[in-house]
């Protein structure tokens, strides 16, 4: 998703961040889909300023008074949080979240938009809630944000950035042969370069469609229905185009995530086992009312046979 506050946080990286020598260039393992990754950022640069970061913006946000909605936002993306830290657990990649504290908001913005800051710093506006319309459904929102986090797609696209203005060689060769002051200085003047180029510091495409994929799974993973996906796309691209700009504008087509959602779905169903949540309760009821209905039946089926043995027995006594 398009988000100038990202946006921002990713050119203060580059102006703010110690230089990084050649030979401290990470290779990252996407987890679920196991795509290879060079970053240039360490996670200690990234998640320490997307913190301060996140904290300047919540001053300046409006927080959503509304307890139920920012109940559910919590609810769901703790939910989820914990399903992708187990996964995570058990398949020993603990790494691509290590010191991520998650944390979930609701504010008040009638955009149908949500982003997601390193770390885990997720954003809900009040304006997509009317079309998630579930549970279930913004549960495929929060999946797609979190894979962001997971993925570390914002170092990636800092580190693409980056090496598109100073070539790859040329970037090797001055982040292993000069000082920190002088490289900072370098990565500062190629800061400033990108910011008359906003529009190119945003998750790529294949990102998007790789935060699509993860996202789906991660929802599976946590008890929710994957195909509630493909309803919730259809409403979006419904919804007029001025409120769906900011949520779609760097996404790939409609036409194209619901094609390829309805091709991931088998794979997302693998790791699909329903939860009982707030719907636990009325089956309990419904199952006590059952036990009930039985226990009555019980009772007047035992009456009318005693019934019947009375009346055999007068019969018998007056032939007698």
């Amino acid at each position: 998703m398009k988000k100038i506050k990202l946006l921002l946080l990713m050119l203060a990286m580059l102006v703010l961040a110690p230089a990084t020598p050649a030979s401290a260039q990470s290779k990252f393992v996407v987890p679920v889909t196991g795509r290879k990754v060079k970053l240039w950022v360490s996670d200690e640069q990234v998640l320490s300023l997307s913190s301060q970061e996140y904290q300047n913006y919540l001053k300046t946000a409006q927080i959503s008074t509304d307890a139920t909605n920012t109940a559910l936002v919590k609810k769901v993306g703790q939910k989820m949080a914990t399903a992708v830290e187990t996964y995570l657990k058990e398949n020993n990649r603990l790494d691509a979240i290590q010191n991520y504290n998650w944390e979930f908001n609701l504010v008040k913005d009638n955009s149908a938009n949500a982003f997601c800051m390193p770390g885990g710093k997720i954003v809900v506006y009040e304006g997509l809630l009317p079309v998630t319309q579930s549970e279930a459904a913004l549960a495929i929102v929060l999946g797609h944000e979190i894979a962001h986090a997971v993925a570390k797609h914002s170092a990636e696209q800092m580190s693409t950035q980056v090496k598109q203005q100073l070539g790859a060689k040329v970037l090797s060769g001055i982040l292993g042969a000069t000082g920190a002051g002088t490289t900072t200085s370098i990565l500062s003047q190629t800061a400033f370069s990108l910011g008359s180029k906003l529009g190119s510091l945003k998750y790529s495409r294949d990102n998007e469609s790789e935060a699509d994929y993860m996202g789906l799974i991660f929802a599976a993973m946590a008890g929710y229905d994957p195909n509630v996906a493909v309803d919730f796309w259809q409403r979006m691209a419904s919804t007029s185009s001025n409120t769906k700009l900011a949520f779609l504008s760097d996404h790939p087509s409609d036409a194209k995530r619901i094609a390829n959602i309805k091709k991931w779905l088998p794979e997302a169903l693998k790791y699909y086992k329903p939860v009982t949540t707030t719907t636990s309760s009325t089956t309990s009821k419904a199952s006590s009312k059952k036990t009930t209905t039985k226990k009555t039946t019980t009772k007047k089926s035992t009456t009318k046979k005693t019934s019947t043995k009375k009346t055999t027995k007068k019969t018998t006594s007056k032939k007698k």
